[in-house]
């Protein structure tokens, strides 16, 4: 029998899906590497905007820098623990802008304590700009579009 899971408001999409990334925490990156194969990985986002927009740390040497850097189509899936489900498809830059550098740098202490400063060639902060949002209610194989609500 198809699990029937509770109804949802498209009025509160935006709050259902910024709840799903509160309680899953590390969502599943995916990319794509150079001989078309996907490629997933957990990652620890340092940062989510409002608009879903998702900061992840990275190191130059990682082998998600040069597949991202190949093809910067990105998707993130969390899964929080009551099965409830978001996909966030975009696009990852890597971000320059000194303050947003230096505001995810200074909340962080992990960042300082693996890489002392984010002058450090090795840091690579991704921005993942978001091009689709959707939202899924525990396994109800139905998912909705998320509005972003752009300040």
């Amino acid at each position: 029998m198809k699990p029937r899971p509770e109804s949802v408001d498209p009025a509160k999409l935006h709050e259902l899906a910024h709840n799903v990334i509160r309680k899953a925490k590390f969502p599943m990156l995916a990319t794509v590497d150079e001989s078309a194969q996907p490629r997933l990985r957990p990652v620890s986002p340092v940062r989510v905007d409002d608009d879903f927009t998702v900061y992840v740390a990275n190191l130059a040497g990682y082998q998600k820098t040069g597949e991202i850097k190949a093809n910067p189509k990105v998707e993130l899936a969390y899964l929080e623990p009551d099965h409830d489900q978001i996909r966030i498809t975009g696009i990852a830059h890597i971000e320059t802008h000194p303050q947003t550098i230096e505001a995810i740098w200074s909340s962080n202490p992990l960042l300082k304590q693996y890489l002392g400063s984010p002058e450090n060639p090795e840091f690579v902060l991704y921005r993942i700009e978001p091009e689709q949002v959707r939202f899924m209610r525990e396994w109800a194989l139905d998912y909705h579009d998320v509005p972003r609500q752009l300040a």
